[in-house]
């Protein structure tokens, strides 16, 4: 008994065998950890300048709706390129155009342009590249990782996500305070370094000698194969009734300035709460990959996503805003993980980039018009009443999809897993279908 109370903590803890014996992952999360937290301060940097010129909730929700719009109308097709083509090299120069983008607004920050059409252009661009380079990006680690050590990749990458949720937003909201946004725009583009370096290192990632040309075709066989697995579909459902219906972040400036004071070092703490919430779920994600009824569970994680955001609108006391807003974070990360992990293991490698760039376009592209009808419903009505409605309305969402797809809800991870033979794996029954082979991704 003893024994096993001293290791049950650990049995809490993220899994990191993936950086311990994967050199191309660890060089891989490392990268793009870095880089991730000055793409966040970037982030706050274009939404505070967009509520500085404009003092609207609005005007920062259709900032959302610009980054979405791309996202959805190209990240599919961004996904038949990424398997046609070398995915490392696609992201090496997707990645590489980013970093000009981030110089770019860093531009017009020190020239003091402040042109509101200007941050939507380079807002829209950044979205547009991103819809690419995402994709491509998220295939990697079935290719580096064996089967059994998915989630804990998927895990360690949302880990990696909320530590740059958690100091990118709060480290950005001093430096404004002290220097000014523009300097959170330096940052980032001096960060896109670190990225560039891990995905370089990276071994080559050819397409499959089969591999379909990219354009409308391929992305329907990939829109095919997600109708026809049903679980699949309910993962990506249960996402975006959680993203599209319960989204809050266009509403942080308006509630800030009401009832938080208004400082740009409490707007950075608010965004940050987020992704505090994201590292501790992250951090203690070491159940998730013994967890079997991962449909069932990511259901329960996105009705505690929409409580903790309808709590928060209910509160203007600073520190239980905080609290709340860490547990829909933790929430978030959870769901993810086990959507992460539905799609790479239910996906064959052949459709892998294109599957993948559905997931990205629910994850990226739905969360941003979420933001923008958040935005909107605040501006209309107030920014209270559009936490609050959101987030009660994203918890009947889950128990409707629960009543409407019990299979979902009754979904077990498969048991078999993937050998290695090298550094890739060899395909399960589980992962393909019937003639294909799974490469790495």
């Amino acid at each position: 008994m003893t024994t096993r109370r001293r290791w049950a903590p650990a049995r809490l803890l993220a899994d990191v065998r993936p950086l311990q014996e994967s050199a191309a992952f660890r060089r891989l999360w490392i990268g793009t950890s870095l880089s991730s937290v000055g793409s966040r301060m970037t982030g706050f940097a274009l939404m505070l300048q967009v509520y500085e010129l404009t003092r609207s909730s609005a005007a920062v929700g259709t900032l959302m709706l610009v980054q979405a719009v791309p996202v959805i109308a190209l990240g599919l097709l961004g996904g038949s390129l990424a398997d046609a083509v070398d995915r490392r090299r696609l992201v090496l120069v997707t990645s590489s155009c980013l970093t000009l983008v981030s110089a770019a607004l860093a531009a017009q920050a020190y020239a003091g342009v402040g042109q509101l059409w200007l941050l939507y252009a380079l807002a829209a661009v950044q979205a547009l590249l991103q819809a690419v380079d995402n994709p491509a990006r998220r295939t990697f680690v079935p290719h580096l990782l064996p089967t059994a050590q998915i989630p804990a990749g998927l895990a360690l990458n949302m880990l990696s996500f909320h530590l740059s949720l958690l100091t990118g937003p709060a480290l950005a909201g001093f430096i404004t305070a002290a220097a000014g946004l523009k300097l959170c725009y330096l940052i980032d583009t001096v960060s896109f370094g670190a990225a560039l370096y891990g995905i370089a290192r990276l071994p080559p990632v050819p397409p499959q000698a089969d591999a379909r040309r990219p354009g409308l075709r391929a992305t329907a066989e990939g829109l095919r194969f997600i109708r026809r697995q049903r679980v699949l579909a309910a993962a990506f459902l249960a996402d975006i009734n959680a993203t599209f219906l319960g989204m809050p972040v266009a509403l942080f400036p308006a509630l800030n300035a009401a009832h938080f004071g208004g400082a740009p070092e409490t707007l950075g703490l608010l965004t940050a709460s987020l992704g505090a919430g994201g590292v501790l779920g992250s951090a203690l994600s070491g159940p998730a990959g013994r967890v079997t009824r991962q449909g069932r569970a990511m259901l329960i994680a996105v009705a505690v996503w929409g409580s903790g955001i309808a709590g928060f609108g209910l509160t203007n006391v600073f520190w239980l805003a905080l609290l709340l807003l860490a547990v829909a974070g933790a929430a978030d990360v959870t769901s993810v993980v086990f959507r992460g992990t539905i799609v790479q293991t239910v996906t064959p490698d052949a459709l892998r980039g294109r599957v993948s760039a559905a997931d990205y376009v629910v994850g990226a592209g739905v969360p941003q018009i979420g933001n923008f009808e958040a935005g909107v419903l605040g501006s209309l009505t107030t920014p209270v009443i559009s936490a609050v409605s959101g987030g009660l309305a994203t918890v009947a969402g889950a128990v409707v999809l629960a009543l409407a797809v019990p299979s979902f809800r009754r979904y077990r991870a498969p048991e078999k897993e993937s050998k290695l033979a090298g550094s890739r794996p060899q395909a399960s029954p589980a992962t393909t279908e019937p003639g294909q082979a799974t490469g790495l991704s």
